[in-house]
């Protein structure tokens, strides 16, 4: 399992993976990008996660491989369902995985999610349209959601 470190608008990303596949991007206050050539399993990602930050990639196609239960995966996928520039709810998500009373176990899966923006967990919000906890954040769910947001000269949340 190798590292590989990458400068974003919203922090340092650090990019875990192997030739399986990446398995994990995080997001950091601190840290220093990598230098040097990138290894082999890292270069499509970081193409595409810097196209997404310049605003030319919605969908990610490099190889993932992330860890978790069978119930984590599941969400994880549900989440990839999740259309760029929308949101829904966790009442939403668990209703479209079948069973509304999972809802603390749909959200709880949610923070697992090991792929930060590539499995887009940021777009999931409160019923009542609120920010609601983020790994990474919420100044950075408001950040990702605003880049996202369809109409550009309105954000939907502000700081």
């Amino acid at each position: 399992m190798q590292d590989y470190f990458i400068e974003t608008p919203l922090g340092i990303a650090k990019i875990k993976g192997d030739s399986e596949g990446i398995q994990s991007i995080s997001v950091c206050d601190k840290g220093v990008a990598s230098t040097g050539n990138k290894p082999e399993p890292f270069g499509k990602a970081i193409t595409q996660l810097g196209e997404y930050f310049d605003g030319n990639r919605k969908k990610f196609s490099f190889k993932t491989n992330p860890q978790g239960t069978d119930f984590q995966k599941k969400v994880w996928k549900a989440l990839l369902d999740i259309p760029y520039g929308k949101t829904i709810s966790y009442l939403q998500l668990s209703k479209r995985l079948g069973d509304v009373k999972a809802i603390r176990a749909v959200a709880a899966a949610n923070g697992k999610n090991p792929l930060w923006i590539v499995v887009p967990c940021h777009r999931v919000i409160g019923s009542d349209g609120s920010m609601t906890g983020y790994a990474g954040g919420l100044h950075r769910k408001k950040w990702l959601i605003n880049h996202e947001c369809p109409v550009k000269q309105h954000a939907l949340f502000q700081d």
